[in-house]
């Protein structure tokens, strides 16, 4: 009887192995056929991005385009009955979680960055934004120099929180420069006032603020520290995976799919409780829906 249950728990481990092999190899598409499931990377504040709403459903212009995405890999794949499985995931937790094999595709609010390129893949862009910060309006802070001998808060494992990081050693400003472990407890510092600015993705920025109870008291200000682009990540060697994921990102965007959805969450009332980015869309993204691409910006 020992004996059995030994050789049955070193096959339970053989196939355990072989798994993970296989998403280690990033072979996405095989362990989809096998397992006739996808786990999708989720946030749960990247407003409007993926976030959770009242009802604790994850929702967002990129969930959106994470559904797109799963139905095509249902008619493509020809597996009518895959299913998704969800996965919370952060800032500093989502690539170690992509590359061993937890989740399969991360659709959320992930910059596509060279230096990411030698641990994870990008699908072509969705998004076009510059690095700003929030600020309250009577703070009479304009732009990033302003920031001197100020506390700033950054959301960690960002590359914005990298950025302001660099440019304080690098310019001598003399900031201390605080991490937050997701976007909320990054406005509340700002909003308690531990925190001068909060600096990020200039979405986001207005995400935080049009949630906030008193969103004019807040305002976006600074010249973009840079440029950057969101896509959807997913593990290396994996070109039938990337192919069709991409092909429903640029499909949408070149039929004008993506402007309606555009519209639906950056320009119209979302949950939760009908909140209002009024965020107008920025040439960058105008040129991006006319030419998808998939090159990192910085």
């Amino acid at each position: 009887m020992l004996r059995v249950s030994i050789i049955r728990n070193c096959l339970l481990f053989s196939v355990a192995s072989a798994f993970f092999g296989l998403a280690q190899a990033g072979e996405t598409v095989d362990k989809l056929r096998q397992t006739d499931t996808i786990i999708l990377g989720v946030r749960e504040s990247s407003i409007p991005f993926s976030y959770y709403d009242d009802h604790q459903t994850t929702v967002g212009y990129s969930q959106d385009l994470a559904e797109k995405i799963v139905a095509a890999l249902r008619t493509k794949l020809g597996l009518p009955t895959l299913k998704v499985k969800t996965m919370p995931i952060t800032s500093q937790n989502r690539i170690p979680l992509l590359v061993n094999g937890t989740i399969d595709l991360d659709c959320g609010s992930t910059s596509h960055t060279f230096a990411r390129e030698s641990q994870v893949a990008f699908s072509d862009s969705f998004f076009v934004y510059g690095v700003k910060m929030l600020v309250k309006r009577d703070s009479g802070i304009k732009d990033f120099e302003d920031l001197k001998q100020k506390t700033v808060v950054s959301t960690a494992g960002t590359s914005a929180e990298k950025a302001i990081r660099k440019i304080n050693e690098e310019k001598k400003w003399n900031m201390q420069v605080i991490s937050a472990k997701d976007h909320s407890e990054a406005f509340l510092d700002l909003e308690t006032g531990r925190a001068a600015a909060f600096v990020m993705d200039e979405p986001l920025l207005y995400g935080e603020r049009a949630k906030s109870h008193q969103p004019e008291d807040f305002v976006v200000v600074g010249n973009p520290l840079f440029k950057e682009n969101y896509a959807c990540m997913l593990r290396q060697n994996n070109a039938d995976f990337k192919s069709i994921i991409d092909g429903v990102i640029s499909d949408a965007q070149r039929s004008g799919e993506a402007a309606k959805l555009y519209d639906k969450w950056f320009d119209k009332p979302v949950p939760p409780k009908g909140m209002n980015l009024q965020y107008p869309m920025s040439d960058e993204m105008h040129d991006l829906f006319l030419h998808p691409s998939d090159k990192a910006l910085d």
